[in-house]
């Protein structure tokens, strides 16, 4: 197979789990203080060596298009102002080779994932959720790609959750680990969603894949799974069984922005980094620290 140069980003949901937030606007666009979220997703795909990137939208999604187009008004404006740093900010987002395709019906991840097959064209690709940002030295992407001039199979990173946690996630059954790699698991069976009872490990997967081609004949017979959706994890476990697919606990930590306690630790740690907020949020984040910690003593 060829060298992997495409990535696709499902970014069509509803976003129900921050109204009304997301009312009127998608939540790929909400800010971690200053950064929307899809654009660490994309960001991420072009650090990793991904050549062309295709993000699948819903209605009421138009601005996520707007977001990486040109906005020669506001260039325009800064530039007259001499405000410099803010243009070279605003045309850094302004994105080449990034496409568009909208999923009319929700049907699930599955069936997003369906709408790039054109855009694949018969190559293996990488799929990264649009609500998972992943922080490492080396981008997961990449981590995944490395593995695939490996093994030339599909690939999909994995992270450790506890068992409380099982029912939000897909989650693995390992067969084996690699003999050369303790990080890289051969996969006997993919559970979507199970309960702490059912679930066959503790290794869900993180919103990073490499899939290959073959997967599209598969979502398109696949029936519905859980919530009634196509499920993308149903259709890697027929996959599973005519091509191997390999799991890799990546290096780096997972941010589930998709749900509102991963969206806050991720934009407090992030904004302990910014070179705008870190000191005066330090700060800040020390003198609450301290009056929790008084207020508790009261009790």
């Amino acid at each position: 197979m060829s060298k992997i140069r495409k990535a696709v980003i499902p970014a069509a949901g509803y976003g129900t789990g921050f109204l009304p937030a997301t009312k009127a606007q998608p939540k790929e666009l909400l800010p971690i203080v200053d950064k929307p979220i899809i654009q660490f997703i994309v960001e991420e795909a072009f650090a990793s060596g991904i050549e062309e990137v295709l993000i699948i939208t819903g209605k009421h999604k138009r601005s996520i298009e707007d977001h990486f187009d040109s906005n020669p008004e506001l260039e325009d404006n800064l530039e007259s102002k001499g405000k410099d740093a803010l243009l070279k900010i605003v045309k850094e987002t302004t994105k080449e080779n990034l496409f568009f395709v909208r999923q009319s019906y929700p049907k699930g991840l599955g069936d997003a994932i369906g709408h790039a097959r054109a855009f694949v064209n018969n190559e293996p690709f990488v799929v990264m959720l649009g609500d998972n940002i992943m922080h490492s030295e080396v981008p997961v992407a990449k981590q995944l790609m490395d593995l695939y001039d490996k093994n030339k199979s599909a690939n999909l990173a994995v992270v450790e959750v506890p068992d409380e946690l099982t029912s939000k996630y897909g989650m693995i059954k390992v067969d084996r680990q690699d003999d050369n790699d303790d990080t890289v698991y051969s996969v006997s069976h993919f559970v979507e969603k199970p309960v702490a009872e059912e679930a066959p490990s503790n290794l869900a997967i993180a919103g990073r894949y490499i899939l290959t081609p073959e997967i599209f004949d598969i979502l398109e017979k696949i029936a519905p799974g859980v919530d009634d959706e196509l499920q993308l994890t149903d259709a890697i476990d027929q996959l599973n069984k005519t091509q191997r697919v390999f799991a890799k606990k990546v290096e780096g930590k997972r941010y589930d922005v998709g749900n509102k306690i991963g969206y806050m630790k991720m934009s407090l740690e992030y904004g302990l980094e910014h070179p705008e907020t870190a000191e005066e949020f330090s700060e800040y984040i020390l003198q609450l620290s301290d009056k929790l910690e008084a207020e508790d003593s009261k009790e």
